[in-house]
């Protein structure tokens, strides 16, 4: 929890200071590039607050109408962070930038004056430079931030790498921080990359082209994401190979004959509920069966410090002696 925290509490303040830098170079050179960045940094500075919301709903303690508890709130607000990452940054940056790049204008007459939709001079140029440099800052310390959280997760779980944490892990907010922090900079560089080209060249379409770029990759990147945190929102089990490992916990104890159900569901992050029905040999006791059952439940739990609750059930019933018929 403290790591989700801080690692989109620095994605916060980031994304913020980010935002009004990047607007302040549009106002001042007009760059479609730079309102594209700018586009995307309001709707980051507006997910982290979703995250944070998400955060603290998901501590609520269990009631009576939520008997599992809030833990779920995390995946709902990571998947409206998708929904808003395609909708707002990636669909409003692709959008000026295709109408830059068809109008393909780089100025307009207003009365007697013209006036340059994009600052191709010494002095705009280096107003955009100075602000993207200084974002890649701010990007780059909650980048930090974010990777540290997820190399936690990675050793937590022992997954090889990104791409396997990207597909199992149930730590949405800090999935979620990292890929908007990793698209930030990918997308600074591109729109320093579009800048530059537009100066060097005098042809302002580079710049227009970065900003419908850097639209796209937000809208694929929100899609990707969207569908991880669908998988969670909708009840995803335990990997199989992890799920394997605790039938085999089960399956290996003294007294077992057979497992008859055996499930598991995500809750909430880190937090996974463990169901199952099992048979127990005949003649035992209900005293060794219960001292059985609970020993199953503690090494599972012990196995697996994602499994917050196990529920198991006893498929047969003992008779009427005391024994297991």
């Amino acid at each position: 929890m403290a790591s989700s925290v801080s690692v989109v509490l620095a994605a916060l303040v980031a994304n913020g200071a980010i935002a009004a830098l990047k607007f302040g170079g549009f106002l001042l050179t007009g760059s479609p590039s730079m309102l594209a960045e700018t586009y995307h940094s309001i709707s980051d500075t507006g997910n982290q607050v979703f995250l944070l919301v998400g955060i603290f709903y998901g501590r609520k303690e269990a009631d009576e109408q939520h008997p599992f508890g809030y833990g779920k709130a995390e995946f709902f607000y990571s998947f409206l962070v998708s929904v808003f990452l395609f909708g707002i940054a990636g669909w409003e940056s692709a959008k000026h930038g295709y109408e830059a790049i068809r109008h393909g204008e780089t100025s307009v007459v207003e009365g007697t004056q013209t006036i340059p939709l994009i600052d191709l001079t010494l002095q705009g140029v280096y107003v955009n430079y100075g602000i993207l440099l200084a974002a890649m800052v701010f990007e780059g310390y909650a980048l930090m931030k974010a990777r540290a959280g997820m190399k936690n997760e990675m050793e937590r779980h022992g997954y090889d790498g990104y791409v396997e944490a990207f597909r199992k892990t149930s730590q949405t907010t800090i999935l979620t921080a990292l890929t908007e922090d990793t698209i930030a900079l990918s997308g600074l560089a591109l729109a320093l990359l579009g800048i530059f080209l537009s100066r060097f060249t005098g042809n302002p379409v580079y710049d227009a082209a970065t900003a419908l770029l850097i639209g796209l990759m937000l809208m694929g990147f929100a899609i990707a994401l969207a569908w991880e945190n669908k998988r969670l929102l909708i009840g995803e089990s335990l990997q199989p190979d992890d799920e394997d490992e605790l039938r085999k916990i089960v399956r290996e104890t003294d007294g077992i004959a057979d497992i008859t159900d055996f499930r598991t569901v995500y809750f909430g992050p880190g937090n996974v509920i463990v169901t199952g029905d099992v048979a127990f040999e005949r003649g035992l006791a209900t005293a060794e069966i219960d001292d059985r059952m609970e020993a199953i439940r503690t090494a599972i739990e012990e196995a697996n410090p994602a499994v917050s609750r196990t529920y198991l059930e006893v498929e047969t019933t003992p008779d009427a002696d005391g024994s297991a018929a």
